[in-house]
């Protein structure tokens, strides 16, 4: 049996970090929305689209804060 100078235990070892890689990956991968925005968030990029007008901003913010 001859393993080619040990590429079989070279290959086990790129096996084993890519599997790690995969079940190990931190959660926070560019691209994907992990944290929820607040309501003031929402708010605010509503505003900045102009869903809203400024008078419906400044009174949602009003409320917004007054429930903090």
């Amino acid at each position: 049996m001859n393993h080619y100078g040990g590429m079989h235990y070279i290959w086990w070892i790129i096996w084993f970090f890519f599997l790690a890689w995969i079940f190990f990956v931190p959660t926070d991968i560019p691209y994907q929305k992990t944290k929820k925005d607040s309501p003031l968030d929402i708010l605010k990029k509503r505003f900045a689209k102009g869903e809203i007008s400024k008078e419906e901003y400044e009174e949602s913010k009003k409320i917004l804060k007054s429930e903090n």
